[in-house]
């Protein structure tokens, strides 16, 4: 029995543990939320309920099970140090799921990456353009065409420059989440086509109470009479990264991929919000930025000190959009990930340390997972939100 412990926590492979550990937990998680939104409420309004008390049994509870590891650590330090297995370095498991690559890796399985590669696009000013697939590195361990892949990143070995523009696993997620999009709303249209006058139905019947939402309780309120004409950017972005959210907390192909928790991405999308607010604007807007009314005239001359203030407001609003959603959702991915990582690290110490860590370890997992669902949306609609808020402030009334 030892023995089999043993092999189960010190596997070679931790990351086809930790998949299959997210995979079902975040599973029957969703489904659970799905069937039993009242009960999952209440589960969720409990833990905010946790007083001091009780998350002191929680360490008690943590400190009694290392203790009981421990008593058992005479046995596994007599063992044969050829005969451990890799250690496991849980920064290293986290960073390979939050960041960029050139292949989706999907599992190990004795010793050999099991993953999709995908295409490198480069183009060297003497070379010319090269396209290839990423599997020709064979994972960093060999050069191609002057080209090698050193920590998920491609260099050259003459150090010479060169334009990169492969599809890399959160650009090929992207081309995934707009198919799924497009065929979504392609077929929600098609129904409405056929079933004019009739109430919605299949996909119908998911769609449009969150159109509607996105129209009633974001656009209407935060743009005024003109939302219109700003609904095809809102929805758009508001199902982008909701999709996107909910693919990331599939931890097996096609999601796993940390879209929204690209720094770029939510760059891009910050970047979309800071150009239709400054087109949209109007005269007021910009006399409101440099002329402020109602603030005295030594805030303005002769040291700028308003308008510099309103200048800086301007771009922190879309750094801020770019940040919240880059963070909330990469510290979502990261947490989950140590917990479950808390199995492996305590299972070096020892395998019953390991073994009896696990189950504190997937409750809080599976709690986080269902809390995850929720800031997966939440998320979608707070940018979606300021959106709409800085659209509706760029139209400034003449009498103010």
């Amino acid at each position: 029995m030892h023995n089999a412990l043993s092999l189960y926590l010190n596997a070679k492979d931790f990351r086809l543990i930790i998949r299959v550990h997210l995979f079902f937990v975040s599973h029957l998680m969703s489904i659970f939320a799905l069937r039993k939104p009242d009960v999952t409420s209440r589960v969720v309004q409990t833990m905010a309920k946790f007083t001091g008390v009780q998350f002191q049994i929680i360490k008690c509870i943590l400190l009694i099970i290392l203790a009981f590891g421990l008593s058992f650590n005479a046995n596994s330090a007599n063992e044969d140090p050829e005969t451990k297995a890799e250690e496991l370095v849980v920064g290293d498991l986290i960073f390979e799921h939050v960041l960029d690559a050139h292949d989706w890796h999907i599992l190990t399985w004795n010793g050999h990456h099991i993953s999709i590669p995908l295409p490198v696009i480069l183009y060297h000013p003497e070379k010319g353009l090269d396209i290839f697939l990423s599997s020709e590195f064979h994972h960093g361990h060999t050069s191609y065409r002057g080209y090698k892949l050193v920590d998920g990143k491609i260099i050259s070995e003459d150090g010479s420059k060169y334009y990169d523009f492969s599809i890399t696993k959160t650009v090929f997620a992207i081309i995934i989440s707009i198919v799924l999009l497009c065929l979504i709303f392609i077929s929600a249209a098609r129904a409405y086509g056929k079933n004019k006058g009739q109430a919605p139905k299949g996909i119908q019947s998911v769609i449009e109470p969150l159109v509607i939402f996105v129209r009633d309780d974001i656009a209407k309120p935060s743009i005024g009479e003109d939302y219109v004409r700003y609904m095809p950017f809102l929805l758009t972005v508001f199902f982008f990264i909701w999709l996107n959210n909910m693919l990331g907390l599939i931890p097996i192909f096609p999601g796993g991929a940390n879209v929204t928790g690209n720094i770029a991405v939510t760059m891009v999308l910050a970047i979309f919000t800071f150009v239709i607010t400054t087109i949209n604007t109007n005269k007021g807007y910009w006399v409101h930025i440099f002329n402020t009314p109602g603030v005295p005239w030594w805030l303005k001359f002769p040291v700028p000190l308003m308008p510099i203030i309103e200048i800086f407001g301007v771009f922190s609003k879309p750094f801020v959009l770019m940040l919240r959603l880059f963070a909330n959702i990469t510290a979502g991915h990261m947490i989950i990930l140590v917990f479950v990582s808390m199995i492996f690290i305590f299972g070096s110490i020892n395998v019953w340390a390991g073994y009896g860590t696990s189950v504190v370890s997937m409750l809080f997992s599976a709690a986080l997972s269902l809390l995850e669902i929720l800031v997966a949306f939440l998320q979608a609609y707070v940018f979606t939100l300021l959106s709409a808020i800085y659209f509706g402030m760029a139209k400034v009334e003449d009498h103010h």
